[in-house]
């Protein structure tokens, strides 16, 4: 079975919970925001739904205001810098929620592979 990138949050949110890493997904954004400084601390209650606000303002808060907080965010998650320089960055709140997508994407990918290959 490859490991097929989600194409928006919802999907992504549907594959993790189906194959119940949606917990996993969680602590592994926790350990990354804390790795890059950044602590944010996602309940693992948190539903999909609130997981996706909060990241979108986290990410909105880091370009507006601690723009090179947000590049090391990047770096330490690993997101793709070829996706980032795709984005088009016009509008802040559309960026910050593309870009918070990209970081679940690549978050679902590590927890995704650990857990296929564990």
């Amino acid at each position: 079975m490859n490991f097929i990138s989600p194409v928006n949050t919802d999907l992504l949110f549907e594959e993790a919970q189906k194959d119940a890493l949606y917990l996993k997904l969680v602590e592994q954004l926790n350990k990354d925001f804390n790795l890059a400084n950044e602590g944010v601390d996602f309940p693992m209650s948190i539903s999909p739904e609130e997981l996706k606000i909060q990241l979108h303002e986290k990410v909105y808060r880091l370009i507006q205001y601690k723009f090179a907080e947000y590049l090391n965010l990047l770096y330490v998650i690993d997101v793709s810098e070829d996706e980032i320089k795709k984005l088009d960055g016009s509008d802040l709140v559309v960026l910050a929620e593309q870009v918070a997508f990209l970081i679940l994407k690549r978050e679902w990918q590590k927890v995704w592979f650990r857990n296929k290959f564990k």
